[in-house]
């Protein structure tokens, strides 16, 4: 990645500013080094609006238009935290572009990351965003989020960062063997973090916490 001025911040983007909020990851059970590095070295700021710069390292989500909004850093941190324990992943899927904070930061652990947003407009965003940062291991598709991106699977692990109201059959088909999906789940009682591994026989579902995610929706715009 490209380390510009502007990626280093000064104020509430500095890297001072960084730090506390990785110390707030460490204190809210995040112990993955590499997930922690990641985060530490990642610009949030330039993923939301300029306005919004100077709350980029709080640990909140905020707004990116659309209706959609760039996750909380631990819940980032958390997802992928999940995903990566066990067996690191060579490719990995990521439903829900968004900002594309997400997908940055799997391209910084992972071989391969493929991106799929339903908002032309975010998408063309965070293809922007990408070039900036000189990330070249990610492949972008404006498609329905649902259908996955059967060209490319199996897939080592898939993340989901928007919530389906149930299991989507579609990703799980392209989930290998061994690989590992990671959604947040809208049941009656509220939205919940799962883990499924792909098993030779099925899969295994894991319940991680409770989460709070915007629903997934079909189609494109």
């Amino acid at each position: 990645m490209i380390i510009r001025p502007e990626h280093q911040g000064i104020g509430m983007t500095s890297q001072r500013t960084r730090e506390r909020l990785i110390q707030r990851l460490r204190e809210k059970g995040i112990r993955d080094i590499s997930v922690l590095e990641a985060m530490r070295n990642m610009p949030r700021h330039i993923f939301v609006d300029e306005a919004l710069a100077s709350r980029a390292y709080e640990d909140t989500a905020l707004p990116i238009g659309h209706g959609q909004t760039i996750s909380q850093p631990y819940t980032v941190a958390r997802m992928t935290e999940a995903l990566m324990q066990g067996a690191t992943p060579e490719t990995v899927l990521e439903i829900g572009t968004g900002s594309g904070f997400q997908c940055a930061i799997l391209a910084k652990l992972v071989r391969r990351v493929y991106s799929v947003e339903r908002i032309e407009a975010l998408l063309d965003l965070a293809r922007s965003r990408f070039r900036e940062l000189g990330i070249r291991n990610v492949r972008l598709k404006h498609s329905d989020g649902g259908i996955g991106w059967p060209e490319y699977g199996p897939f080592d692990g898939i993340l989901v960062t928007a919530a389906p109201t149930g299991l989507p059959q579609q990703l799980l088909e392209q989930l290998a063997v061994g690989g590992r999906l990671i959604l947040p789940l809208q049941k009656r009682q509220g939205q919940v973090m799962l883990r499924i591994t792909r098993t030779v026989d099925g899969y295994q579902q894991e319940q991680l916490e409770s989460a709070n995610f915007v629903p997934l929706q079909g189609g494109t715009i």
